[in-house]
């Protein structure tokens, strides 16, 4: 396997939008309305706009890998500064990491997590969150394998008319 994660470009815009789409299709069919994600075909054009715009601005906090497969984007991951109003000092969240679904499984999304763990480390934060459907228990496994675990917080989010309920999972970086 010839796996490739480096720092996202504004070139890879287009590539990561696409991405971004599929993976919500396939990753949460059955957990979302199929209304919603057949939908999401229709943001395309505006979803490579705002990577483009994400992916040519200062980094800061933030930051956007790509993982790619034998010259493909296969998947992405993205962190940066914490949304969260009770987040403590030293803290940073995963905003999202996604898989084409032929990439699932492969070992691709565990390298891409820890090699975003790793950057966050490197950059003395201490602590990360993320936030995942509570159904989704898929994901829920994949994380809670890398070492992280849930920490009571949850929250409900509207989108498209449909309800997320989510529950928000931390790392310490600290200690480890």
């Amino acid at each position: 396997m010839d796996l490739l994660i480096r720092a996202a470009t504004d070139g890879d815009a287009p590539a990561i939008a696409a991405l971004h789409i599929a993976s919500w299709q396939w990753a949460y069919r059955g957990l979302l309305p199929d209304e919603l994600l057949d939908g999401l075909d229709r943001t395309a054009a505006g979803r490579e706009v705002g990577w483009r715009q994400r992916l040519t601005r200062p980094p800061g906090e933030d930051r956007v890998w790509g993982a790619g497969l034998n010259g493909e984007m296969v998947g992405f991951a993205m962190t940066g500064t914490k949304r969260d109003t009770d987040a403590q000092p030293g803290t940073t969240e995963l905003f999202m990491i996604y898989l084409a679904q032929e990439a699932a499984g492969r070992g691709i999304g565990r390298a891409l997590l820890a090699h975003a763990v790793n950057d966050l480390r490197a950059r003395r934060f201490t602590r990360a969150t993320l936030w995942v459907l509570g159904t989704n228990a898929r994901a829920r496994r994949f994380y809670e394998a890398a070492g992280w675990r849930p920490d009571g917080a949850t929250k409900v989010e509207t989108r498209d008319g449909a309800e997320l309920r989510e529950v928000r999972y931390a790392m310490d970086l600290a200690g480890r």
